[in-house]
């Protein structure tokens, strides 16, 4: 448990209230050592696992009260946030935006960039993050423990390599509900009945998919069914054959694109 008070500007958001319930509910952080800012100075709707914390339409006011500062905004609202957290830990979590665009909206010096996802709601969330010179080994382990409280996390090298993640990761369940939507519209097309297609569908992709991690990468694994040369490598080859690599690959390059695009818009925000 930390002893530092936690603020986070965009608390009524889903991200900023999803990161908000899992440091609480974990008990990494007292629901009276947590401060949620928002424009109406409530939550759009009470969250148990918040408890008694505080909750402000003033983010001048939670910045002066907090130890460390997340940001959970979208980038078009950066411009309105109107704060100025000097050597306080920033976290950011606002999508596309580099450090330095940060540190310039926020007039921080100890700037962390991380992307979450949308596991955060049931403490599983792989969290990317990157920090600048100025955040000492310290403040680094701070960050790393207050992620992986939510999940598990890595520093990674760049902002390229988090803007990518941005696309990848970041998404959340996006790519393996699509997988699932994709296999769920085929069963039913082969005459399988709603509920039969459904359960079958979560049983692959919910439950059968545990077990890349039990003790067997994905590539081992992929090469073991591949190598039995029944049902199973038939479906895989099949995909491949149809471009399924091409196809993946394709998507979250668009996706990076857009993660990338984020950053013209709110250069234009700030020259107007």
């Amino acid at each position: 448990m930390t002893g530092q008070t936690i603020g986070v500007v965009g608390g009524a958001g889903w991200l900023g209230r999803s990161i908000a319930a899992a440091l609480v509910g974990s008990g990494f952080v007292q629901p009276q050592s947590m401060i949620l800012s928002s424009r109406s100075g409530k939550l759009r709707e009470p969250v148990e696992a918040l408890g008694d914390v505080r909750v402000t339409d003033d983010n001048r006011f939670l910045v002066a009260h907090s130890d460390v500062v997340i940001l959970s905004v979208r980038p078009e609202d950066l411009a309105s946030v109107h704060i100025n957290v000097q050597d306080k830990l920033l976290i950011s979590l606002v999508a596309g935006v580099p450090l330095a665009d940060i540190q310039l909206f926020t007039g921080g010096t100890r700037v962390v960039r991380a992307m979450p996802n949308a596991a955060l709601e049931i403490g599983k969330s792989y969290t990317p993050w990157l920090a600048n010179e100025q955040v000492d080994a310290v403040s680094r382990s701070f960050v790393q423990q207050l992620f992986a409280t939510c999940g598990y996390a890595d520093e990674v090298a760049d902002e390229a390599q988090l803007d990518y993640l941005t696309a990848l990761s970041g998404t959340g369940p996006a790519y393996p509900a699509l997988l699932a939507q994709t296999l769920y519209h085929d069963a039913l097309a082969h005459g399988v009945s709603e509920h039969v297609a459904r359960r079958a569908v979560n049983g692959v992709v919910l439950h059968a998919s545990q077990l890349i991690n039990q003790g067997r990468s994905f590539e081992e694994l992929l090469e073991t069914l591949k190598n039995y040369r029944g049902v199973s490598a038939a479906g895989i080859e099949g995909m491949l054959a149809d471009g399924f690599e091409r196809s993946v690959s394709g998507g979250v390059n668009r996706a990076f694109g857009v993660a990338q695009s984020k950053l013209f818009d709110v250069h234009k925000t700030r020259q107007g």
